[in-house]
């Protein structure tokens, strides 16, 4: 069995950041239980998690996306870069 390291991210940063399911839920629009399937490691209930609410929970968590979805172990988000002046 392969296991999914999303959900275990996602619920270590939230209890880490001192946030309950329902708070998420609240933030994201959704119920309790759906955020408990987004956090379940178990594949026969776990549920993906759409972009737009990884972006928001990045945003919250002040973490970067890649972090919660485990492509890096630096949980520190990117800076954004300043755009750049068009000369007209």
């Amino acid at each position: 069995m392969q296991i999914n390291t999303v959900p275990l991210i996602l619920k270590y940063v939230r209890k880490q950041k001192g946030y309950s399911q329902s708070q998420i839920a609240e933030v994201l629009k959704t119920t309790q239980q759906q955020i408990w399937k987004y956090e379940n490691e178990n594949p026969k209930y776990n549920q993906e998690i759409p972009v737009r609410h990884i972006i928001t929970l990045a945003r919250l968590y002040d973490v970067s996306a890649d972090y919660l979805l485990g492509l890096t172990d630096v949980s520190k988000p990117y800076p954004r870069s300043a755009p750049e002046n068009l000369e007209e």
